[in-house]
């Protein structure tokens, strides 16, 4: 017996019985009624999942019906019933939202069919909705990590412009600094997240193929373009095209693109028709555009047209209020990918964490925390998981910028993981290892049986 739950509504008693005995040999909740009034009143109570309904009814009609049935749960897939020679109100029924129709008198093998295909049509719909629900919210903003109050400012400004008429919107940070999160999040918390969201990396296609990813072309414009092909531009029309490394973009096609934000149209190559379109566009780059413009490879009109409203992300280095937040937020996204149940990081650990530049900002810290999680097997991120070059590289490693914290600690832990970090540091050499801490290698591997660690 399926869940699925099928209301016929018929004047006649003979096609009431007939359809209910077929469709509940087939596993189907069957429930029917002689009158519009009758189905209303069934709809608002129990919501079925399929309606079968009699366009000719006492009282009101199908058609009728069928608006208030739209009205109460635009959901609810509906089967007209008409008899031969009403083909002209059937259309009208399928204008209204009736996702099909049925002559009388029907064949009961044709109308499993067409119920089946109408259940399966309601069941993809739902699934899609839910998909581009769980996309909505976890590519929205809502979803960045920010602690900080310089984050915290791009966030809310992220918002206002999400909502705004903003056409077009320059991010620029550093690599790895999270420039497609945000231009996602443009997108997804604006009136477009329905439509398309078009990303493209101008560094990554060659100059010979980059105005074709973007505006399209003919066929036959040129050697290999055997069909006709739409560009970025055009499929996204509606929503969000982002040009990420746009200070990469050729000046020929920066001068293309300025075309495109003027007009809000272009041409295929190789063609003669103005395509117009409505997109958000939002670029982002890691460079200094000025300097670029300076160097003669930036157009300025180009860069005075995107940056009207302009988003900086500060470096990681500048926002270290959202670095163990982060850490924690890949430990569970982590934890859940590869099964793991880490729920933290050792004294030690974090304050690395803290001290250390990251470089290559967010996308870094994203790429220790995944190693770290592979390695661990227990329930804490251990200082020993994190890369050497780190451990070299942060202030803490310094002799003289050790300070002992008010309650003290305990320097059996601080001799263990001193000898642990130097055979981190030379890849598990002892001698190395006894050097880097003005140690004979008796005295280091003493230690290191002490520890149990030889």
């Amino acid at each position: 017996m399926n869940n699925y739950r099928v209301l016929v509504v018929d004047d006649e008693h003979l096609i009431r019985w007939s359809l209910e005995q077929s469709l509940k040999k087939q596993g189907y909740h069957v429930h029917t009624v002689g009158s519009g009034e009758e189905a209303l009143d069934y709809v608002r109570s129990d919501s079925p999942d399929l309606v079968f309904l009699d366009i000719q009814l006492p009282g009101i009609d199908g058609i009728e019906t069928l608006e208030k049935i739209k009205e109460i749960d635009s959901d609810i897939s509906v089967i007209m019933i008409t008899a031969l020679g009403v083909l002209e109100t059937a259309v009208k029924a399928m204008q209204l939202g009736a996702y099909d129709y049925i002559n009388k008198p029907f064949n009961l093998d044709e109308l499993s069919v067409v119920l089946r295909k109408a259940l399966e049509t309601q069941a993809l719909k739902k699934e899609v909705e839910h998909l581009r629900t769980e996309k909505k919210r976890t590519q929205s903003s809502s979803r960045i990590v920010a602690e900080s109050s310089h984050m915290k400012n791009v966030l809310d400004m992220v918002s206002k412009i999400a909502q705004s008429d903003a056409a077009t919107v320059l991010v620029q940070g550093e690599s790895g600094t999270g420039k497609e999160l945000v231009a996602r999040a443009l997108h997804y918390d604006s009136p477009r997240s329905e439509l398309p969201f078009m990303a493209i990396n101008c560094a990554a296609v060659p100059e010979t193929l980059l105005e074709s990813e973007l505006m399209g072309h003919e066929k036959g414009s040129f050697t290999d373009a055997k069909n006709q092909k739409k560009g970025l531009f055009e499929l996204a029309n509606g929503g969000t095209v982002f040009l990420d490394e746009i200070g990469d973009m050729p000046l020929g096609t920066q001068a293309k693109l300025l075309r495109v934000l003027e007009e809000r149209s272009f041409r295929r190559i190789g063609g003669t028709k103005d395509i117009h379109v409505d997109v958000r566009i939002v670029a982002a780059t890691n460079k200094e555009l000025l300097k670029a413009i300076d160097e003669g490879t930036f157009r300025k009109d180009l860069y005075y047209r995107i940056q009207v409203i302009p988003i900086y992300l500060p470096p990681l280095r500048e926002r270290p209020d959202d670095i163990l937040s982060l850490a924690h937020h890949f430990v569970q996204h982590f934890n859940a990918e590869f099964g793991k149940n880490v729920t933290g990081f050792s004294n030690s650990a974090e304050r690395y964490l803290l001290e250390y530049d990251w470089p290559g900002n967010i996308r870094e810290l994203r790429n220790v925390i995944e190693r770290a999680i592979i390695l661990e097997s227990g329930d804490t991120l251990k200082l020993e998981l994190l890369p050497r070059e780190m451990l070299s590289q942060t202030p803490a490693a310094s002799n003289g910028n050790f300070q002992l914290p008010p309650e003290g600690i305990d320097i059996e832990v601080v001799e263990k993981q001193l000898i642990q970090q130097a055979l981190a540091l030379s890849n598990g050499n002892q001698s190395q290892a006894a050097r880097k801490l003005h140690l004979g290698i008796d005295a280091f591997r003493y230690r290191m049986k002490k520890f149990g660690l030889l």
